[in-house]
């Protein structure tokens, strides 16, 4: 029986388990129950993918989503594992293929739904009854339980397997759950004195960012234009909220499509596959959308709407960054979306459900609303503590100022008192600034406390408001229409003299490029050969065509990154490369060494394999948090009718990394190829472009000769790219 940390090295390229991999690997393999609570983009497939290797016999992997099965097989494949799935998009013959292997005991890992479970009246459960069945996984575990922010029905029917398979070990995982819902999962599953394993909720490659739902269309282009190489996904509440959103990125050149769950289901999978093998650069979608897509080079998640419960958002969130590389979360907030949600919180004839939703959607508010550090808030609502200085949230990133707020506090208290706590903030807010609306009455105009706040306007009143609540000073009610209500704090402030002592943001930090390629910097100070990358990326895309995967179950950004980096020259230094299991390096290892070797050669490079810290997973660098979006500062200058001599010489940048972002420019459509170049010359390097399988500048050049530079070959592939795109897109 090999170890699992051969297992780990052999077929998954690493080294060493992370946060809590270990410790449920070694309890599966003794056969014990696990639970296993585990951010998104954490490894949570590994605490059951690497005991199914090394235990006798198949694992069955309980998985909700057809996405996500065909995603983790391929993934497996790749890998060198045998492995597959039983769905509903598959025929009667396939599905009957793939159980007669099951049978013959030549799969490691079998994926199949919770109906498959439950159908023909668990005639599924009988087979296995007679077979060599190594471990259940329940994935998406929070779809078990009634408090889960996802119930699924078909899950309950896992309920009777401990019952049936008593000596097989059961492992739920989940990247969301607060803890009624663990409490739930393993009471739903029977799981028996089961080794509970929560990981740090904190994804530290992730930024946070909440703004006003303001101009959200020309926000979002804004950021695409900023990110013109970044794929994404945008969030949506309705279906027709995704197709206008979409409509109009393509209208202004964007590649995007849209998702939800009224188009066909061929229809679905062929944009999911799209996305996910790159084809498609931004999905705009319902929540329909995503649940255990492994695509693990998604740089931004986008809320164009209010999540409706903070799981929802941090699972939706923890789609960005799975590859480790930093990445965004940005969230667009209005009230009138909070209103609009509490009406389709109210379940009728369901009053506790009911209450559930209304607080959890009132938490998101908070989320929103609240003047503290973003990351912390989440931490804590998962039961995990924070120091709250994440300087990677927009809180965090703003400018700050003290702010002796005791004399409004104790008015805004006192005006909420005097109204005894019966009144939402407009109308405490309109009263205190002295409002002669027909909502304020007689009686409150009597009232000492009347026009004392009429110092501040309105949003002075809003943002008090929040960082009372967010400090416990206030709170408000989880009803359907909430009012303010007093705390124990307040009492302090407005009977006993307590201090309110608050920062306010002077200076609010927006969603802007807060990484390139060319600032990652694993943990030294060694260059990555930018052009060496892109050439990795475009070989990665080939291979990944022609065996049908998605890009990143070749190899993810994170490893090209290394390679681009470290520049290894044999199969030896390989090894060192994150990703790089001894399967990987025997069936890629060739096609990546020559392409990297001959970069050396021609460059006058040699491996830099020996300044590599040990292979492991590495947290991202830290970016200043004034550092401004280097694309757009160079598009700015160029529009400014600056020359790109000019551009590179204001930047104290080189030549060659400004030419690159106009390129970039120019295949997203924001720049036209003919304001860089003589407008003749584009045909012809065209021309030799479509005959290349692996897209190389360098051939084109050899070809055309000393009358064309490469700047121009490679502004007249990126526009050869951005009119490929177009063609797709229509």
């Amino acid at each position: 029986m090999k170890s699992p940390e051969a297992i780990l090295q052999q077929y998954f390229g690493y080294d060493s388990f992370r946060l809590n991999q270990a410790n449920a690997v070694e309890n599966v393999i003794a056969k014990k129950d696990t639970f296993v609570l585990m951010p998104t983009g954490g490894g949570k497939s590994l605490c059951y993918q690497v005991p199914a290797l090394v235990l006798e016999g198949t694992a069955i992997i309980i998985s909700p989503l057809i996405a996500l099965m065909k995603d983790q097989v391929d993934a497996l494949r790749v890998n060198g594992i045998s492995a597959a799935y039983v769905n509903s998009s598959m025929n009667i013959f396939e599905q009957n293929d793939t159980l007669n292997q099951l049978k013959e005991g030549k799969l490691k890992l079998l994926y199949v739904a919770p109906e498959k479970l439950s159908a023909d009246n668990g005639s599924f459960l009988k087979l296995l009854e007679g077979l060599n069945i190594s471990l259940f996984a329940v994935d998406e575990a929070h779809c078990v339980s009634h408090w889960g922010h996802d119930f699924r029905p078909d899950y309950l029917f896992l309920n009777g397997l401990k019952e049936r398979f008593p000596q097989i070990p059961i492992i739920a995982l989940t990247a969301s759950a607060d803890e009624i819902t663990r409490q739930d999962i393993i009471k739903q599953l029977n799981l028996q004195e089961p080794i509970v394993l929560i990981s740090s909720f904190d994804r530290p490659n992730i930024k946070y960012f909440v703004q006003p739902k303001q101009s959200v269309s020309s926000h979002i282009l804004q950021y695409l234009n900023e990110h013109p190489n970044d794929s994404g996904i945008i969030y949506c509440l309705s279906r027709k909220g995704t197709e206008d959103m979409a409509n109009n990125l393509k209208v202004n050149g964007v590649n995007a499509a849209f998702y939800h769950a009224g188009i066909s289901s061929v229809e679905r999978a062929k944009v999911q596959e799209d996305f996910i093998k790159d084809k498609t650069r931004v999905m705009v979608a319902t929540i329909a959308f995503g649940m255990g897509i492994d695509k693990s080079n998604v740089r931004f998640v986008m809320h164009a709407d209010l999540p409706k419960n903070i799981e929802s958002y941090y699972q939706e969130t923890g789609r960005a960054g799975r590859d480790g590389l930093p990445s965004e979360a940005i969230l667009f907030y209005s009230n009138a979306d909070l209103m609009k949600l509490k009406k389709f919180a109210m379940i009728e004839g369901n009053e506790e459900q009911s209450s559930l939703m209304l607080r959890k959607l009132q938490q998101m508010s908070d989320f929103a609303e609240m003047q503290k550090c973003r990351r912390q808030y989440l931490m804590e609502y998962f039961g995990e503590s924070h120091d709250g200085n994440c300087n990677s949230c927009d809180y965090c990133l703003s400018d700050l100022e003290n702010w002796d707020a005791t004399m409004d506090a104790q008015k805004l208290l006192s005006a909420i008192f005097r109204l005894k706590e019966r009144y939402g903030k407009n109308l405490i807010i309109d009263f205190l600034r002295g409002s002669k609306g027909v909502k304020i009455t007689e009686y409150m105009r009597n009232l000492p406390t009347y026009g004392i706040g009429n110092n501040g306007d309105k949003s002075y009143w809003h943002n008090l408001i929040k960082q009372l609540i967010s400090n416990d000073f206030l709170r408000e009610s989880n009803e359907e229409f909430s009012v303010l209500k007093l705390t124990e704090n307040s009492k302090e402030i407005l009977f006993r003299d307590k201090k309110v002592n608050l920062r306010k943001v002077k200076t609010l930090s927006k969603a802007v490029t807060v990484n390139e390629i060319e600032t990652f910097d694993p943990t030294d100070n060694v260059e990555t050969n930018l052009e060496l990358f892109d050439d990795l990326r475009i070989l990665r895309r080939e291979l990944a065509e022609q065996e049908n995967v998605p890009p990143y179950v070749i190899f993810s950004d994170a490893t090209l990154l290394e390679l681009a980096t470290y520049l290894p020259d044999s199969k030896e230094e390989l090894e060192q490369i994150s990703g790089f299991g001894a399967f990987k390096i025997e069936k890629y290892g060739e096609l990546f060494l020559k392409m990297i070797v001959d970069y050396c050669k021609n460059h006058h490079l040699t491996s830099k394999i020996a300044e590599k810290a040990p292979k492991k997973y590495r947290a991202p660098k830290q970016t200043n948090k004034s550092e401004a979006g280097t694309y757009t500062i160079t598009f700015q200058l160029y529009k400014a009718g600056n020359s790109v001599e000019e551009i590179a010489k204001i930047r104290n940048l080189s030549l060659n990394t400004i030419q690159n972002h106009l390129a970039n420019f120019v295949e997203v459509g924001t720049i036209k190829a003919s304001e860089l170049m003589d407008i003749k010359k584009i045909d012809p390097i065209i021309s030799i472009a479509k005959t290349q399988t692996i897209q190389s500048l360098k051939a084109i050049k050899e070809e055309l000769g000393e009358e064309f530079s490469y700047f121009e070959i490679h502004i007249a592939v990126a526009f050869y790219k951005w009119q490929e795109k177009n063609i797709n897109q229509f």
